[in-house]
């Protein structure tokens, strides 16, 4: 392990003109840095293998597979750096026993993925999507059949009291509106600096408004809205993802909008991605819709690559970086052992 500190970068980041898709996410850190190099791995795919990475020291992965293979077989990794917050696509248990720091990149995405979820909560409200189809079909007089909600007194839910929907409340306090969270993990003194009101899920889906999805996909949470929960929002309410998929039974959500059980939804994220073109979701008038990529901005790019090299080059200097999900690997040996061959080890 001693010697040059190697970094590979899956191959998603890039387009097919073989150009960074993102533009500019901070490498230049690491080409500032002595005996540090980087190049973007030679093949792609979906799951990462062993022998892809084990060449490496770090790795910094948009959305291929990390697995337990992967890992095993790669004893010189010392860090995965998740381009994103996201890390349902990493067995971390995995990169603990094999002594793999796991880092997500929280700063990175906190203004973007909230901006995105304002986005969505004004093209909701004011029903955007079909007043242009009104306008570019010249049936004007239709629009009288279309009116918007107002924002002012109504009530946005969070399901989720993090990093993200913490700074979702800051940018709508200008709106006026009223707002809730359930998180059983938050702390009243969290909530009252937010000036957010915690509620149990149940009280949260049939007061709101709004229901924002920012929550982490877990077993816990896996279908946490289900025909259920989905059956206690009202029929005027809408219901926004930019979390994971998976966190709501799409199949519940795809009837309850085909039946104006609720009055529309945002979607960033789908359960099963790239979602099927002919998924009737699709088809719904009272859905927007995105391919996991709304908060894509050069904010974002620049904010998550900075914030992965800043692990990397941790990493490099024998340092513990910031945003480590998997804290438990901290004091293992066998990391120890990897941290104390680099720079400052």
């Amino acid at each position: 392990m001693p010697g040059t500190f190697r970094v590979g970068l899956t191959r998603d980041f890039l387009r097919e003109d073989g150009a960074i898709g993102w533009g500019d996410i901070g490498l230049g850190a690491l080409d500032e840095a002595r005996g540090v190099t980087w190049e973007f791995l030679p093949e792609g795919g979906q799951e990462l293998t062993a022998e892809q990475v084990s060449p490496y020291d770090a790795l910094i992965v948009l959305a291929p597979h990390v697995g337990a293979a992967t890992v095993e077989g790669a004893d010189r990794l010392a860090l995965i750096a998740r381009f994103g917050v996201g890390y349902d696509n990493v067995d971390v248990e995995a990169c603990t026993r094999n002594g793999v720091i796991l880092t997500i990149t929280p700063d990175g995405v906190r203004r973007p993925v909230a901006a995105s979820i304002l986005a969505l909560l004004l093209a909701l409200s004011h029903r955007l999507l079909v007043k242009d189809r009104i306008a570019r079909s010249g049936h004007w007089e239709g629009k009288l059949a279309h009116m918007g909600t107002g924002l002012t007194g109504k009530t946005l839910g969070s399901i989720g009291l993090g990093n993200i929907a913490r700074e979702v409340f800051v940018l709508a306090e200008p709106l006026g509106m009223r707002h809730l969270a359930f998180d059983p993990y938050a702390t009243p003194e969290t909530a009252a600096e937010a000036g957010v009101e915690l509620v149990d899920l149940e009280a949260l889906l049939g007061a709101s408004d709004f229901v924002a999805v920012n929550c982490a996909l877990t077993p816990e949470t896996r279908h946490l809205l289900d025909d259920r929960r989905l059956g206690l929002m009202k029929e005027t309410s809408f219901l926004i993802n930019t979390a994971r998929g998976q966190i709501i039974n799409q199949a519940a959500l795809t009837e309850a909008l085909r039946e104006g059980r609720i009055a529309g939804a945002g979607l960033d994220v789908f359960e099963e991605e790239p979602a099927d073109p002919d998924d009737e979701i699709f088809s719904l008038p009272n859905v927007i819709c995105a391919p996991h990529a709304l908060a894509w901005t050069d904010e974002l790019a620049l904010g998550n690559g900075r914030s992965a090299c800043e692990s990397v080059l941790d990493v490099a200097a024998g340092r513990i970086p910031k945003n480590v999900v998997n804290q438990e690997v901290i004091d293992t040996p066998l990391l120890q052992e990897k941290l104390a061959s680099y720079g400052e080890g």
